[in-house]
């Protein structure tokens, strides 16, 4: 952040290094807030091991278990504020309105702790009262079964586990209904378009050992210190073997410049730390593609000059399409490449012969990627670049898309998705004994507009806070006011709960740290990492209420309620989670000796074909692909008008605000801050601290977010950054990527308006 000589309330530098005593001093103060200090230091030491839980945050794969802990700051804020000792019982919503209620912050909602007993809203007084479970199960079985299957959404979490979300898939689909609503649709759904079309399978290739081997790691738009905070520990052991690290981004970003590992005694003893990007390139939002395509296009010169900067044989062998490829990067100007990307030719030849130089390279990205109206054709341009050198399939080398909840690629995996396979289909009607719908659901943008429409009645959520996570809310927040029913199983009181429909429903559920005790004794749950490893969770706390329920067994309760001739036996899979992952195993391909594999330290890796250069294509190789132009967005044309990109602060977890600071970026006990370019600040005549708002400039739309404190900040010119969710007010509901359904938040022309 600039020093500017102005103050502005809340914002001021922060020095310090990502990491380090920084961190230790935020993992005490989140224990201090909510936990019981005695039990906070042996939970958290239980994460991420063996015999204990996985965390709830990222989902960075394990190392080989053995150090001290496994959990880093981030990851310590999400296992407290679900181990919390604070209690949101019914006599507290005796006490408080749901309109009341929706005057608080996103933060104060969840601030009030775990919910304890399961809940119906009553109109008449406006607030949620207790129910019993089996008279929930019944009236939301009763109002189902009033409604047409295409009429109702069910939407998951990536908390979800693979029991959950693969029970879930099975009640909806003996309903009827392909309606998966997902939050994958919001943040990796191109990752699960593009690189199917690319490589055979939507999910990355590389496994944590080969950051080991690697020779140079291309990083392009993610912030690991907040997002994926354990993979630091990686970039800082691949920094300190000296192994080339050249960041994409925005934005500058402590965690990608500066890191300080809490289990360094050295460093932490003599207040060191890590340089961790070997080169920083502040690529303007939606510059990304004319970026790659700039290197791609370095290196095809290259070759042209030595014969040896592309892996021929490889290409031979394994690819189509190169000619194409290679033919449409030609034609880019490279003038036109440097207007988009904000960088130069040499700064992009420089990341070309760097990337000639190395043996074995990786590229990992995240939503900066994927959240453009372009995201699926920016996934396959990165796979482009890789399958040039032949960098996928090789030790050291590959794809890495960076997920975000811990088993968002997990669910997927099991079925939550609204386009199933026909083989996937065929094997639940042969396994399961009932003839599931064949016609392609709704995604989350899809389900959204059929609700606007009045289409879609009734919302069974399986975790997260929907309406809070969807672009712009002066559309989306009234439909759910307009449902016939919603149903919301979660931990914690959040936003969703309080748009209530005509019947509303909020079912507490187990957290990922409680012990799960079952008709047939105590039970663990699985997860897939972004790795494809999968593996156990069992919880070992006290469930904060013997009200409590597993999200298996809520479940099965709605299912065994609404569908009476349903062929399975839902109680009986719930009293032991074995049967649940039997019958995964007997229908979603890689889950071989499932019970036995989960057993084993560590679990087991999911089938990889690319890892051994498999192309499960339809031509069984892997496909180059064309992008036509380098523009991944439309332009961002007119008087002010920048490019927004939505952002997470550092006390957050997608919609879950743990605080209001935002340290790394010095941002202190506010989030209603647009981060903007000194230059662009200067062209528009505003200075740090001025109070501006933003609209949205696309045709047609008239979005505003008012208030919005400026601070002059290190991003890319043409660019703007703002808090999400608040932002999300800007980012119209049908502003997405075609291909995936994905909404572009990271792309979206806004215009400043000095008030």
């Amino acid at each position: 952040m600039s020093k500017h000589k102005r103050q502005v309330p809340g914002v001021h530098p922060y020095d310090g290094p990502a990491g380090g005593w920084g961190a230790l001093k935020a993992t005490a103060i989140a224990v201090r807030n909510e936990m019981e200090t005695v039990k906070a230091p042996a939970t958290l030491l239980r994460t991420n091991q063996p015999d204990g839980f996985d965390c709830p945050g990222c989902a960075w794969p394990d190392k080989a278990h053995g150090s001290t802990f496994q959990f880093c700051e981030n990851g310590a804020k999400a296992v407290t504020w679900e181990a919390t000792s604070k209690r949101v019982t019914p006599a507290f919503f005796s006490e408080n309105t749901v309109a009341g209620l929706l005057k608080k912050t996103d933060h104060q909602l969840e601030g009030f702790g775990r919910l304890t007993a399961p809940l119906r809203y009553d109109a008449d007084s406006d607030k949620y009262c207790e129910v019993s479970w089996d008279d929930a199960f019944a009236e939301i079985a009763s109002t189902l079964n009033r409604l047409q299957p295409q009429e109702v959404e069910f939407y998951t979490s990536g908390r979800a586990s693979n029991e959950a979300a693969w029970l879930f898939q099975l009640f909806a689909r003996q309903y009827g209904s392909n309606n998966f609503p997902d939050c994958s649709n919001m943040c990796h759904e191109p990752t699960s378009v593009g690189l199917p079309q690319s490589i055979g399978i939507g999910k990355g290739t590389v496994q944590l050992d080969d950051f080991d081997r690697t020779e140079l790691l291309i990083s392009i738009g993610h912030n690991p210190g907040t997002n994926h905070p354990r993979m630091m520990g990686t970039l800082h052991e691949l920094s300190r073997r000296n192994v080339p690290i050249i960041v994409f981004n925005p934005m500058r970003e402590r965690a990608l410049e500066r890191f300080a590992d809490p289990q360094n005694v050295v460093e932490m003893a003599t207040y060191g730390a890590t340089e961790i990007a070997s080169t920083y390139y502040l690529v303007k939002a939606g510059g990304d593609a004319a970026a790659l395509k700039g290197i791609a296009k370095a290196v095809i010169a290259l070759d042209a000059a030595t014969g040896a900067a592309v892996d021929r044989a490889f290409i031979a062998q394994h690819t189509e399409g190169y000619e194409n490829f290679v033919a449409d990067v030609q034609l880019t100007r490279w003038e036109t490449i440097e207007t988009e990307s904000g960088l130069t030719r040499e700064q992009l030849e420089e990341v070309g012969r760097a990337y000639v130089k190395s043996q074995a390279t990786i590229i990992t990205y995240g939503m900066g990627i994927t959240q453009h109206p372009r995201g699926t054709e920016n996934v396959r341009l990165i796979a482009n670049l890789l399958l040039m050198r032949g960098n996928i399939g090789k030790p050291g080398a590959g794809i890495c898309p960076l997920r975000g909840h811990s088993n968002v690629q997990g669910n997927r995996t099991v079925g939550i998705t609204e386009k199933p396979s026909a083989a996937f289909l065929d094997k639940l009607q042969a396994v399961c004994g009932f003839s599931p719908p064949r016609e392609p659901g709704h995604d989350v943008v899809k389900a959204m507009e059929s609700a606007i429409g009045g289409r879609s009645k009734a919302l069974i959520c399986l975790g997260g806070n929907l309406a809070v996570a969807m672009p712009d809310p002066t559309r989306c927040f009234p439909a759910f006011k307009a449902l016939e029913l919603s149903v919301h199983i979660g931990t914690k009181l959040n936003r969703s709960h309080l748009l209530t429909g005509r019947q509303s429903f909020i079912l507490p559920c187990l957290g990922r740290t409680e012990r799960d005790v079952q008709a047939e004794g105590e039970q663990s749950v699985t997860v897939e990492d972004s790795m494809s490893m999968v593996h156990a969770s069992s919880g070992k706390l006290k469930p904060a209420s013997p009200l409590l329920r597993s999200e298996p067994a809520i479940i099965a309760g709605m299912a065994e309620a609404t569908l009476p001739d349903s062929p399975t036996e839902w109680k009986r899979l719930i009293a032991n989670y074995d049967r649940i992952r039997d019958l995964i195993e007997q229908t979603v391909s890689g889950f071989d000796r499932y019970n036995q594999r989960i057993r084993q330290p560590g679990g087991f890796q999911m089938p990889l074909p690319p890892r051994d250069r498999q192309w499960p294509t339809p031509s069984g190789k892997a496909v180059f692909s064309v992008y036509p132009g380098v523009e991944e967005d439309p332009p961002a044309d007119g008087e002010n008008v920048l490019r927004l990109i939505t952002l997470r602060s550092h006390d957050q977890y997608n919609t879950t605000i743990y605080g209001l600071d935002d340290r790394y970026r010095g941002i202190f006990g506010r989030r209603d801050v647009l981060f903007m370019n000194e230059q662009d600040m200067l062209e528009m005549n505003i200075e740090h601290g001025d109070v501006v708002n933003l609209d949205t400039a696309l045709p047609g739309h008239s979005l505003r977010l008012e208030g919005i404190t400026v601070v002059a900040y290190a991003i890319a010119r043409g660019t703007v950054g703002a808090y999400y969710p608040e932002s999300n007010v800007l980012i119209p509901l049908d502003y997405i990527d075609p291909q995936s359904g994905t909404p572009a938040y990271k792309s979206v022309p806004v215009r400043v308006c000095p008030i």
